[in-house]
């Protein structure tokens, strides 16, 4: 499974290290990523997702069903 956040669609992105002599060589920086079971009220079923922790934060707020519904508008599921 590829890591991309299902609710807010955040991938990794690429970045370089750079040394003490700047020195540059690439380097990928992962999102903070999360397999996550909801229980989705309306469907009436458990449900997992792959969710960062901003997605998390976005769920808390918004509710599972308006999170889904705006990430389906979005794409991202």
């Amino acid at each position: 499974m590829s890591k991309i956040c299902q609710i807010t669609g955040k991938k990794a992105v690429i970045g370089n290290n750079v040394s003490h002599s700047k020195r540059r060589t690439k380097r990928k920086f992962d999102i903070n990523l999360f397999t996550r079971k909801f229980y989705w009220v309306e469907q009436d079923q458990w449900i997992s997702l792959n969710v960062s922790a901003n997605g998390l934060r976005i769920i808390n707020k918004m509710g599972l069903d308006a999170a889904i519904k705006r990430a389906a508008e979005k794409g991202y599921l």
